[in-house]
């Protein structure tokens, strides 16, 4: 794992939300937004608060290469859609896991998630 990727992980290990920056399907435009994540076994989880109607999910089926920033620690990754329902139920647990059922009211759609791997 380089030093960049130990940092970065160190500083996800710290938080509970990181800026997720995407760039814009229509406008090319990097857009950033604050997202809750899992991180899991390298694994990045991501689950859109409106589901497939999340805008930034939107963005990342067309442009799956996205940046997240926790604090000072950034990291180019891409993002990879997960649809198959066993997928995204066991991202939801996690999320479940993590957050807690009160956490879970601000998730209206339930149909996709995401995932990024960070390099070892």
């Amino acid at each position: 794992m380089t030093a960049q990727n130990t940092a970065f992980m160190r500083e996800l290990a710290r938080h509970r939300e990181i800026t997720l920056t995407v760039t814009g399907r229509k406008s090319g435009r990097a857009i950033s937004i604050p997202v809750w994540f899992v991180l899991e076994d390298r694994k990045l989880y991501l689950l859109p608060v409106t589901g497939s109607d999340t805008q930034w999910y939107r963005n990342v089926l067309k442009n799956p290469g996205v940046h997240i920033r926790a604090d000072g620690a950034e990291c180019a990754l891409t993002v990879i859609p997960l649809r198959e329902k066993t997928d995204v139920a066991s991202v939801i647990g996690k999320f479940r896991t993590r957050y807690g059922d009160s956490g879970m009211k601000y998730y209206s759609k339930l149909d996709v998630a995401a995932v990024c791997e960070l390099e070892q």
